[in-house]
């Protein structure tokens, strides 16, 4: 019995290690991709609306790729800026949060889907309440939201993603319950709306 004891604390030892090597390499991954949204947004020049009063941008040229950095998602109760990357593959929420490729961009008219690990950078997600604000940071300008509504669904729920035009909504994803080991058999959603006023200043 000591054996066995002595073998499954060696294990034990083990797996932990390994997972705070992974959560290093993790940490450090997107801090790189932080740094990366922060010089995109410091070089690109802003597209300021045309006509202040409709809010209109021209869009045209944003087309990122996968994988690129696109932003920066800013959530103030929580002190947290966080990368935004293309695409909500493994590698992309690897190193931020994902922007799913089919979905729109502020401004758009059209459901913002984000996506993020519950381990890493949406580890935080359920301390967010009613009310509280998001903010999304592009090379065109900076967006408020205020969120309206948080549920759990199925993580077969398919529902969760699809065109809410032509209101804008800006929907956050993760896997829940945040401490389940293993593949969570639920979603996180965070759904917000446009504050009155958002600004790119």
């Amino acid at each position: 019995m000591k054996k066995i004891a002595i073998i499954l604390l060696f294990f034990g030892i083990v797996l932990v290690s390994i997972g705070g090597v992974q959560l290093i390499n993790t940490k450090k991954a997107q801090n790189q991709s932080l740094q990366e949204a922060q010089a995109l947004l410091e070089s690109s020049e802003k597209q300021y609306p045309s006509d202040a009063q409709s809010n209109q941008y021209d869009i045209t040229d944003f087309n990122p790729e996968i994988g690129e950095k696109v932003g920066i998602l800013h959530i103030p109760k929580l002190s947290e800026d966080l990368p935004i990357v293309e695409g909500t593959d493994e590698d992309e929420l690897a190193v931020g949060v994902g922007h799913y490729k089919d979905s729109a961009f502020p401004t758009e008219n059209d459901q913002i889907v984000l996506s993020g690990h519950r381990d890493t950078v949406f580890r935080r997600m359920g301390e967010l309440e009613l009310g509280d604000t998001l903010v999304v940071e592009l090379p065109y300008g900076e967006f408020k939201y205020e969120i309206i509504q948080t549920e759990i669904v199925s993580a077969d729920d398919k529902t969760v993603i699809r065109s809410t035009a032509p209101d804008e909504v800006l929907t956050l994803t993760t896997c829940y319950p945040f401490t389940f080991i293993g593949n969570a058999p639920d979603r996180y959603i965070i759904t917000a709306i446009p504050t009155t006023q958002n600004s790119d200043e």
